[in-house]
């Protein structure tokens, strides 16, 4: 072959650029498979990789929760309380503090917050006006039911924020069926027991039901609620002495842990201190548990 310039190319040359030309069709073709999918990949991120919508399953749609678990959340958070007379705050004192809990935590946990379980065992303050209490064999299997409920949505962690002492035996009994049966793993979280130095460092004292820790948790966050006008010092007793003496019904709405410390300060910093505390021991107590878990490769799923 003549270019016409005059200049004579051979057919080694010729072959050459041929498979030239060709290794730049293909490399132009990849280009535009490469800019075609990417194209794809980002116009769907806005459906499946922003952040979700809301942290509260009841809020949430059967199609986000299914992008959601559990591929990109793995954790639930499930408040437990009961309805029960806490001095001058609200009697569902022990379910709206894990709620509160669970909504401060939510994203630091990466969790998503079940619905509340607003009701418990309080058999001993049932005479109170407003109280219900259910007994542990309706409540634990109930208990039950919901943790592998849970575990058959997809959660690999769930995390019971227990507000009510009553409830602990069973909901521990329950946690342990189900983590077994589904495979899953259950932390429980008995919050004022887990804070219990945090109380004695912001009130100086120790705290009691309805007492210090109590109402000032609540008061931080439903601070409108809180009845100062209505209490009195006479409204507390000390809890007995284990194996001293049991009254049913109890005598007082306010149990002290200690005679003469935990009565209510309705101090709103403290409030704001204890709960910035205690949500914050609960959070690490949530992520370590979870690396643990993971170390150790337990019910890994």
């Amino acid at each position: 072959m003549v270019s016409p310039e005059g200049i004579e190319f051979g057919a080694d040359w010729l072959k050459m650029m041929e498979e030239k030309e060709s290794a730049m069709r293909k490399i132009v073709l990849a280009l535009a498979v490469v800019v075609f999918v990417c194209g794809s990949v980002f116009a769907q991120t806005p459906k499946t990789a922003a952040s979700p919508t809301t942290r509260e399953m009841n809020l949430l749609c059967w199609q986000e929760f299914g992008e959601l678990v559990p591929a990109r959340i793995r954790t639930v958070l499930l408040p437990t309380g009961s309805i029960e007379p806490h001095g001058v705050i609200p009697n569902g004192t022990d379910s709206l503090a894990p709620e509160a809990m669970a909504r401060d935590i939510a994203e630091r946990v990466n969790a998503l917050i079940a619905p509340t379980l607003n009701y418990g065992m309080t058999a001993s303050m049932k005479a109170f006006p407003g109280a219900v209490s259910m007994t542990g064999e309706v409540y634990e299997p109930f208990v039950e039911e919901i943790l592998r409920n849970l575990a058959g949505d997809g959660f690999r962690n769930i995390i019971v924020l227990n507000g009510h002492g009553g409830n602990t035996a069973a909901v521990n009994a329950a946690a342990t069926r189900a983590a077994n049966a589904s495979r899953v793993r259950i932390l429980v979280v008995n919050w004022w027991t887990l804070a219990d130095d945090i109380t004695k460092s912001v009130f100086k004292q120790n705290g009691g039901h309805a007492g210090n820790n109590e109402t000032a948790y609540i008061q931080a966050v439903f601070p409108s609620h809180i009845h100062p006008e209505r209490y009195v010092p006479e409204m507390a007793s000390p809890n007995p002495p284990a194996g001293a003496y049991y009254a049913v019904p109890v005598t007082s709405s306010i149990g002290l842990y200690e005679k003469g410390q935990g009565y209510p300060t309705f101090d709103p910093a403290q409030a704001k201190e204890y709960f910035r505390k205690v949500n914050d021991r609960v959070a690490e107590l949530i992520l370590d548990t979870i690396k643990k878990w993971d170390l150790a490769g337990v019910f890994g799923r």
